[in-house]
């Protein structure tokens, strides 16, 4: 009687336990999120780095880089996202044509557009335009994006160059890349200048920020995240944004080279 007692109290607790295990993956499973991100390539260094921790609860993010450009004629086609992470202004755009949820657009961080050079190579002095000119001037080559692809900072460097009067000078010198590469280039040694967002050129190891622009050339972008109008999951949505937004999330796009918000 002992030995049959002891083998149905045992048979109630492994029951139990099986229950209670399979009660725990229901709810992970309920709390798991499949979501999709559109997102600037200035957050790639910051997302590749928080990504991970809001994986770890069994959540899963697909996330597509481009420019603001491209991803902004994406989504004039039709395509859509869970999360977009975009520049202010299309994000305020975008949420009056219903394509982000009203009122869920928050700041994550201000960047500006930099000259980086390799790690260990003396910097050029930018420091005021005629500076900025006799350093463009000096350069063996520089790469920055592309502007007939959409990349803001290649847009406003095509422009600075143009008001410096260099567009012929710099031409045969210069290395368009489609997106965020330029810092990439600067520490293979196959340009000697890189021009892009400071967290671009920071988050690629084997370079360095020489600094903003100066004056009235200076560029700075307020970076944000909205939830997507047709998100299936607005609540996981939110929690992402609420992630890059908090403490952890502001810690990491400071040390990507950004000012948080």
């Amino acid at each position: 009687m002992k030995a049959n007692f002891i083998y149905r109290t045992a048979l109630a607790a492994s029951f139990g336990c099986s229950l209670l295990l399979g009660l725990g993956a229901t709810a992970t499973n309920a709390r798991a999120a499949e979501l999709k991100v559109m997102s600037t390539v200035a957050l790639t260094p910051t997302l590749d780095e928080l990504a991970p921790k809001f994986e770890a609860s069994g959540n899963h993010l697909t996330i597509v880089y481009s420019t603001i450009a491209n991803l902004k004629k994406k989504i004039d086609a039709g395509e859509t996202a869970d999360v977009f992470i975009l520049s202010h202004p299309v994000l305020d755009d975008l949420q009056s044509q219903g394509k982000v949820a009203k009122g869920s657009v928050a700041d994550l961080g201000t960047s500006y557009v930099a000259v980086g050079v390799r790690a260990g190579a003396p910097l050029p002095d930018i420091s005021t335009p005629e500076k900025l000119k006799a350093a463009l001037l000096a350069t063996k080559s520089i790469s920055y994006a592309d502007p007939a692809k959409g990349g803001a900072s290649g847009i406003h460097m095509a422009k600075v160059i143009d008001r410096l009067g260099l567009a012929e000078q710099m031409k045969p010198k210069t290395v368009l890349v489609p997106g965020a590469e330029s810092g990439e280039l600067v520490a293979k040694g196959e340009a000697d200048m890189a021009v892009a967002q400071a967290s671009e050129i920071a988050a690629v190891p084997g370079t360095q920020v020489v600094g903003p622009l100066p004056g009235d050339f200076n560029s700075k972008i307020t970076f944000s995240a909205g939830v997507g109008a047709t998100a299936k999951d607005p609540a996981a949505a939110k929690t992402l944004i609420e992630l890059l937004t908090g403490p952890t999330g502001k810690a990491v796009l400071k040390s990507k080279g950004m000012d948080p918000a």
